[in-house]
């Protein structure tokens, strides 16, 4: 396959089986993906975060050698990925009418993350607010505005243009504007 850009380092060292350049982009994209899929609705109670990002870089691994591009275009390519592994789970979900079981508040480790991005996870008022937008709006803001892609990589991520980015998140912020001055 004849590749239209150059691939950046760490991807070409990936690629060639280099567990260390897998770990940098590990260590580059993880823990964002997750708090990203965190704030997205999954549409499957069991369906966590972390599975689905797991979901995602074992797709990435696999097919790693049709991807063409920086190890900035990696971001994208990962968050695509992610995206689609979440929308089939959506699907299967639906399929399968699963009902989430009730959470026993009490319990200790229910709620705790050990890591900085734990505080994203565990509002659930980011969650709220993002529901009150469309499914595409919503996204776009977890993306831009909760885990800071940019809006080229944004746009990468949700098949959309970068113009279509930056008119989505325009019109969910002014959209959460009204909601926030609408609940003060």
């Amino acid at each position: 396959m004849a590749r239209s850009r150059e691939d950046g380092p760490l991807v070409a060292r990936a690629r060639t089986g280099d567990e260390d350049a897998w770990r940098e982009l590990h260590r580059a994209h993880a823990r964002r993906l997750v708090v990203w899929l965190a704030s997205l609705p999954s549409g499957d109670p069991a369906a966590s975060p972390e599975d689905v990002a797991a979901d995602a870089w074992l797709t990435a691994a696999t097919k790693l050698g049709e991807f063409a591009g920086s190890d900035d275009d990696f971001a994208g390519w990962l968050f695509t990925i992610a995206r689609n592994v979440l929308s089939n789970r959506r699907r299967t979900a639906q399929r399968r009418r699963t009902d989430a079981t009730a959470v026993d508040g009490t319990d200790p480790v229910w709620g705790t993350s050990p890591s900085p991005e734990g505080a994203v996870h565990d509002q659930d008022a980011t969650r709220l607010l993002l529901a009150h937008l469309s499914p595409r709006e919503a996204e776009v803001v977890a993306c831009v505005d909760v885990v800071g892609l940019d809006v080229a990589t944004t746009a990468t991520a949700l098949g959309m243009t970068p113009t279509a980015v930056r008119v989505a998140r325009h019109r969910a912020l002014g959209r959460l504007r009204k909601v926030l001055a609408e609940e003060a």
